[in-house]
């Protein structure tokens, strides 16, 4: 798991000088899936393409369930079905808008690669998808 380079910064900017990120007011963040690392700078190149895949809109006030030094997603997540194309999935991250370029907040392998071709429809049943600190 890693928080983005933008992340890291804003973080210490709301420590050390009590800077809140423009991301954080907001009550909706969004899951992206990835073919490859989008890594610390947030390079959303890698983002899934096949048809059908949009990010997913998750309420932060229910998306995650805290376990102390881990969070797990608290409800199925469920990404829309490709009717064309293919993509091999190895990678999520949380970002701030629906679409177009964002502020990657945190990015993180799948347990496993997901291939989706048509007919598929990525999901994660509640609990599936972790992110620590550590």
């Amino acid at each position: 798991m890693s928080l983005s380079n933008a992340t890291e910064n804003q973080v210490l900017k709301m420590l050390l000088q009590g800077t809140d990120p423009s991301y954080r007011a907001g009550a909706t963040q969004y899951l992206a899936l990835f073919t490859a690392d989008p890594g610390e700078a947030g390079a959303v190149a890698s983002e899934a393409s096949y048809t059908g895949y949009a990010r997913v809109a998750l309420a932060k006030s229910g998306a995650w369930t805290d376990g102390g030094s881990t969070f797990t997603n608290a409800n199925l997540i469920q990404f829309g079905a490709c009717t064309a194309g293919s993509n091999t999935l190895t990678h999520f991250a949380v970002v701030d808008t629906a679409s177009g370029a964002v502020n990657m907040m945190i990015s993180g392998a799948l347990s496993g690669s997901l291939n989706v071709s048509a007919g598929i429809q990525p999901q994660f049943p509640a609990g599936a998808l972790a992110i620590s600190a550590d």
